[in-house]
């Protein structure tokens, strides 16, 4: 299978051999659940297969042998260089197989197969980063006498237990394994329900990259079987959490009941685009709040959900967003030539359709109403709404779907209010050409990351490994860059005496 261009996309997708079951000490194994739920494509409402609900014994059976691999030493006790040089491999691996990843990904949640293709050559790309940081864990010694000397020094966690999300299935995975294995620990990984495959695919390629059998292990199964399992094993040492705020809370309260074990939490977040009338170039401004809009269909934690826009220029730009965004239609996420794909399943559909209900309702004016399929697929097309108020339940929740809330502002002090006028502060991004007053909204405004654009191009925050970390109902804790590594490490204190 090749990422080619000339790949016949529909003829490879009938030749995937669907196996979700536990892959425990580096083989798959029967789940020891006798329940099982349909594993449905979103693009066409299908049942692709048949997945195990998942139990505790499943997870147990995970745990142990993560536990038993770490103590042995056998991936903890490696030099960090040569865990680096297998992480490298992996990263090479993936490459290889990316076109096999980005189907998996595809006809589980409908990314559009051109986006699932970038998805795994971001997983290489995470997986290279995360080997070079794999030895610069460096810490500090202190020569309290001439007889004694105390210093600091990192090590590994133990097993780390990490539950991901479904709208980034193979990234989601590699952000959380690709560091807590740099650091040196055994990993129980449980992805979502809704996209499991291609995270059971990436832990074979790490068995195949050399990774001992038993350090990196998945579970599939529900949130409320193994994902529960996990936060209340008492020999995990860590858990680690991207999802909605409300799950997130009730790991913290599962983990706490255990063994109070320490928590990294990533929960979303409803994040402004501030556009002062300072900008020069508006096209720039709506055609990156268009990106951020229809990126995974909105279905991002990042996702710009909130223009926030000067009124001297909030007519015109709004303009120029709806212009750009009426030009994306939903399409067959198997095709090259789709960019805008269903949404992950039809609960997810309902949601939406249910947010953009209750807009209505509430006085928010749909100046893009977007079509909503009810069955044989999961389609819902972009919905913009004009005439937000800040107490609005669509401006103040994560939609987590294509929907834009537009406000406006008239100062300085309006606009960082508005910004801030939710529960999440997980990123924001400020157009000003001022660099004192960019400056001022970074520091005021709540929210893990903050950049500060003129009209030029820019990445996506997630695309860097710069550490931050998620403010407010947002979460807590940094798994990017140095400091993440940090997160999954333990800090320990070491005084040595004597002659």
């Amino acid at each position: 299978m090749t990422s080619k261009r000339t790949t016949n996309w529909n003829e490879q997708a009938a030749t995937v051999n669907w196996n979700i079951q536990p892959f425990i000490n580096g083989r798959f194994r029967r789940s020891c659940s006798k329940e099982f739920f349909d594993n449905i494509n979103p693009a066409t409402e299908t049942i692709l297969c048949r997945v195990p609900a998942g139990n505790d014994a499943d997870v147990d059976a995970a745990v142990s042998n993560g536990r038993q691999r770490f103590n042995e030493g056998c991936w903890s006790e490696l030099p960090s260089s040569r865990r680096a040089e297998i992480l490298l491999r992996l990263a090479d691996l993936v490459v290889q197989h990316k076109a096999e990843l980005a189907l998996l990904d595809t006809l589980e949640m409908g990314k559009p197969i051109k986006a699932a293709v970038q998805d795994a050559d971001r997983v290489a790309i995470q997986l290279r980063s995360w080997a070079g940081l794999a030895d610069k864990l460096l810490a500090a010694s202190t020569p309290l006498s001439a007889r004694t000397l105390s210093f600091n020094t990192y090590e590994p966690r133990g097993v780390v237990g990490a539950i991901t999300p479904w709208n980034f299935p193979s990234v989601n995975a590699a952000m959380k394994f690709a560091p807590a294995l740099a650091a040196g620990n055994s990993v129980v990984l449980k992805p979502s329900e809704l996209s499991s495959s291609s995270a059971l695919k990436l832990a074979e390629l790490a068995l195949q990259a050399g990774v001992p059998e038993g350090v990196l292990n998945v579970v599939p199964g529900l949130g409320s079987t193994v994902g529960a399992a996990l936060a209340l094993h008492p020999d995990v040492d860590l858990v680690s959490f991207t999802g909605s705020t409300a799950t997130g809370r009730k790991i913290m309260e599962l983990s706490g009941r255990s063994n109070g074990k320490p928590v990294l939490l990533e929960c979303g977040g409803k994040s402004p685009a501030v556009v002062f009338d300072d900008v020069n170039d508006l096209d720039r401004v709506a055609e990156a709040a268009v990106q951020s809009l229809i990126r995974n269909q909105g279905q991002v934690c990042s996702a710009h959900t909130r223009l926030i826009v000067h009124e001297s220029i909030r007519e015109e730009l709004l303009h120029r967003v709806i212009s750009r965004v009426s030009q994306h239609h939903p399409g067959n996420p198997l095709d090259e030539n789709t960019t805008f794909g269903p949404l992950a399943s039809p609960g997810q559909r309902d949601r939406v359709k249910d947010y953009i209900e209750e807009g209505i309702r509430a006085g928010a004016q749909p100046v893009l109403k977007g079509t909503i399929q009810e069955r044989g697929g999961c389609y819902v097309s972009p919905t913009i709404f004009d005439h937000v108020t800040e107490t609005m339940v669509i401006v103040r929740e994560e939609i987590f779907g294509p929907v834009l809330c537009v406000q406006h502002f008239r100062t300085e002090e309006e606009a960082i209010a508005l910004a801030n006028g939710t529960a999440y502060g997980l990123v924001a991004t400020v157009w000003t050409r001022d660099i004192g007053r960019g400056r001022r909204l970074a520091h005021a405004i709540r929210a893990g990351a903050v950049s500060i654009r003129t009209s030029g191009d820019g990445g996506h925050e997630w695309e860097g490994m710069m550490s931050f970390e998620p403010q407010k109902s947002s979460g807590f804790g940094s798994e990017l860059g140095l400091k993440g590594l940090e997160s999954y490490s333990t800090l320990k204190w070491v005084s040595m005496s004597g002659a």
